[in-house]
C-alpha cells in the first residue's frame, strides 16, 4: 500500500509540473531594439551656393595687323551665386556622382582702345554653368572629392576642373566648400568691319554651398 501511495504522489507531481510548463510565461518579453540606420551619401540632392569669382583676363589682348591691343577689365573679382542639382552613389568608402549648376556672375566689361578715340567695350560673362562628374572618398559624414567636366556661358563652351570638401550635419543636410577653374573658348566681336577674337576666357571660383538630399537615412 505504501508503494502505491508513493507512486501516486510521484505521478501527480510530474503531471503538475507538465501542466505548469504549458502555462504562458509571466516574464516580460525581451525589448525590441531598432536597428541604427547607416549614413550613406547615395541619393539625389539640390542646393544653393555663393562665393567669389576671379577673372584672369584683366589684360586680354587682341591682334590688329602688326599691332597688339591690350584690354582693360574693370572688374577682376566678382560675386557668384547659383544653384545645383546632382546625384551621388556610394560604394564602400568611394562616392561617385554627377552634378550640374547654373551661376550668376558679374565680371564687368573689358575695354579696348584702338587709338584716335576709337574705344570698344565688350561685356564679360554675367552667367555660366557646368555639368561635372564627381568622385571622392567618404570618411563617414565627410566627403573629399575631385570634380571636372563641361562648362558653358552665353554662346561659348569650355571645360572646368576642381575639388571640394562636403560634410553632412544631419542625415539630409550638408554643407560644402569648393574651388573650380573654368576655361571658355574664344569670344569674337566686330569693329570697323573686322572680326576680332579676345582669346580664351578663364577664371577661378571659390564658393560655399548647402545641399539637401532626398531619400537617405
Amino acid at each position: 500500500m505504501k508503494k502505491i501511495l508513493l507512486a501516486s504522489v510521484a505521478l501527480l507531481s510530474l503531471t503538475a509540473a507538465a501542466s505548469a510548463a504549458d502555462l504562458p510565461s509571466r516574464r516580460a518579453p525581451a525589448p525590441i531594439v531598432a536597428a541604427v540606420p547607416v549614413f550613406t551619401w547615395t541619393g539625389f540632392y539640390v542646393g544653393v551656393n555663393a562665393g567669389v569669382g576671379f577673372n584672369n583676363n584683366d589684360e586680354d589682348e587682341i591682334v590688329f595687323g602688326d599691332t597688339t591691343i591690350l584690354g582693360d577689365s574693370d572688374d577682376d573679382a566678382s560675386f557668384v551665386g547659383g544653384a545645383q542639382i546632382g546625384y551621388n552613389y556610394q560604394i564602400g568608402s568611394f562616392v561617385v556622382g554627377v552634378e550640374g549648376d547654373i551661376q550668376y556672375a558679374d565680371f564687368g566689361s573689358t575695354t579696348y582702345d584702338f587709338g584716335g578715340g576709337d574705344v570698344v567695350t565688350v561685356d564679360n560673362e554675367d552667367w555660366f554653368g557646368t555639368v561635372r562628374a564627381r568622385a571622392g572618398v567618404a570618411f563617414d559624414r565627410a566627403l573629399i572629392y575631385a570634380t571636372g567636366g563641361f562648362a558653358f556661358a552665353d554662346d561659348r563652351n569650355g571645360w572646368t576642373v576642381g575639388g571640394g570638401l562636403e560634410y553632412a550635419f544631419t542625415n539630409n543636410l550638408s554643407a560644402k566648400v569648393e574651388g573650380l577653374y573654368v576655361n571658355l573658348e574664344d569670344d569674337d566681336f566686330e569693329f570697323a568691319g573686322t572680326t576680332f577674337s579676345t582669346g580664351e576666357t578663364d577664371f577661378a571660383v571659390i564658393r560655399a554651398g548647402v545641399n539637401y538630399r532626398f531619400g537617405t537615412y
